[in-house]
């Protein structure tokens, strides 16, 4: 199976952003011969503090996202966090992403699926590849029509995360389609006084390692400057970097 590449930036925080990325993310396509999906929230209702910046909103973020895809042909992922967000969302995006904490919520997963778009459902925090089973289970029994799976690491004790790839394998069991989420998984929950800390270098080795252990697609957010970034800046590959990534990863 030909690996998928996922990459764009955490949040939407302004429309040159996001142009800014989709034109790099095209060049890289035409360059490398790949088909990267291009990815970003339009609201991130899961920031550690009230006073995080969240993203534009459902309306405009969508309207934003559309404006992306038919002005560079990118495909698009987006994830939502109610069931309402689901029909809106999948008249846009080719993918919906379900977050972590909310992967076993069944009325999210369930109005995910009635839309007919391929469904991404990201491993919680908290449980085991094989875990995952039953997320899958829901939303192809509400008529899903392409289920994929999301490695993004696990808790280890507080403020931390560690990846065990044998997940990967575990969840290639359940779906064929494992893609590994290198930047998330770099995290360091709540550790940078009310807000996520990371650490970017290790995400490369991530992507190798998942690689190893059979990965058939890769996650980066990126950003141009992602030490000004407004969300998850710390993890975010910079998007200079994401060619010579994917091609070591190719």
């Amino acid at each position: 199976m030909h690996p998928i590449i996922i990459a764009g930036p955490c949040v939407i925080e302004s429309m040159h952003l996001l142009q800014t990325v989709a034109e790099e993310l095209v060049s890289i396509n035409s360059r490398l011969g790949v088909d990267i999906i291009f990815k970003s929230s339009f609201d991130k209702a899961n920031r550690t503090s009230a006073s995080s910046f969240r993203g534009p909103g459902i309306d405009k973020g969508l309207e934003m996202l559309s404006d992306i895809h038919s002005s560079y042909g990118l495909r698009i992922l987006t994830d939502i966090h109610e069931a309402w967000q689901a029909a809106p969302a999948g008249a846009v995006a080719d993918i919906l992403q379900i977050p972590a904490f909310l992967c076993r919520q069944t009325d999210l997963l369930t109005a995910a699926a009635r839309t007919g778009r391929t469904v991404n459902i990201k491993k919680a925090q908290f449980l085991s590849g094989r875990d995952m089973r039953y997320p899958v289970e829901k939303a192809m029994d509400a008529g899903a029509s392409e289920v994929w799976l999301t490695e993004r690491g696990n808790t280890f004790g507080y403020n931390n995360l560690v990846v065990d790839f044998r997940n990967i394998a575990d969840m290639l069991d359940i779906v064929p389609r494992v893609v590994m989420d290198c930047t998330h998984s770099v995290q360091r929950p709540g550790s940078d006084g009310g807000k996520t800390g990371g650490d970017r270098r290790f995400v490369p080795a991530m992507a190798l390692a998942a690689k190893a252990f059979g990965a058939t697609g890769y996650f980066f957010e990126v950003h141009p400057d992602p030490d000004h970034a407004l969300s998850d800046g710390p993890n975010m590959l910079p998007l200079s970097r994401l060619e010579e990534v994917v091609k070591m990863l190719l």
